[in-house]
C-alpha cells in the first residue's frame, strides 16, 4: 500500500527566526508551543500540507525533513534498516501529539514516519430525506363530464 507524505519540518539555528520568516514569506499561520520549541505550520489552504519549524540543538545541522504516514512504524523502520537505511531516531510518543520515528535512506537524506491509517475514513452515507420534507404531488381538478351532444337518428 502506497503512503503518503502528510507533514514537513524545518529546523533551523533561529526557530524564531525561521518561523518569521516563513510566516512573512507564505502567509502561513504559525502556532507555537514554547515547552517545546516548535511552531505547528497551517498553510491555510486545503491542498498540499501543513507542517512545523523548530530549532536544532546548538550542535546540530539545519535541515529540512518530510514525514510519511504509515500504520506500522516500527515494521517500516525495519524495512528501511534492511534495504540499507539507518535508524536516526526510533519509534517515539509524544502522547497527546504524534507518534513518530526517523531513518536515514542510502545516501544520508532523513526521512520521518509518523503513524496513522492508510485508508481516511469512509464517509457516512446520506440520508434520505423524509417522505414529510418531499413535495406532495399537484392533482390536477377533475374534470366535468362533457355535455353530450345530441344526435338524431
Amino acid at each position: 500500500m502506497a503512503a503518503p507524505v502528510t507533514h514537513f519540518e524545518i529546523m533551523a539555528k533561529d526557530g524564531q527566526r525561521a518561523r518569521d520568516f516563513y510566516s512573512g514569506l507564505f502567509g502561513w499561520k504559525i502556532d507555537v508551543m514554547p515547552e517545546m520549541g516548535y511552531g505547528m505550520v497551517n498553510t491555510a489552504v486545503k491542498m498540499g500540507i501543513n507542517g512545523g519549524i523548530g530549532q536544532v540543538d546548538s550542535n546540530g545541522r539545519p535541515n529540512v525533513t518530510i514525514y510519511v504516514q504509515v500504520e506500522d512504524i516500527q515494521a517500516a523502520l525495519d524495512k528501511a534498516a534492511a534495504m540499507g537505511g539507518n535508524i536516526i531516531v526510533p519509534v517515539t510518543d509524544v502522547p497527546g501529539v504524534v507518534t513518530f520515528a526517523q531513518f536515514s535512506d542510502p545516501d544520508g537524506n532523513i526521512v520521518g514516519l509518523v503513524k496513522g491509517p492508510q485508508s481516511p475514513p469512509k464517509k457516512a452515507k446520506a440520508k434520505p430525506k423524509k417522505a414529510a420534507a418531499r413535495k406532495k404531488a399537484v392533482r390536477p381538478a377533475p374534470r366535468k363530464p362533457a355535455a353530450r351532444k345530441k344526435t338524431r337518428r
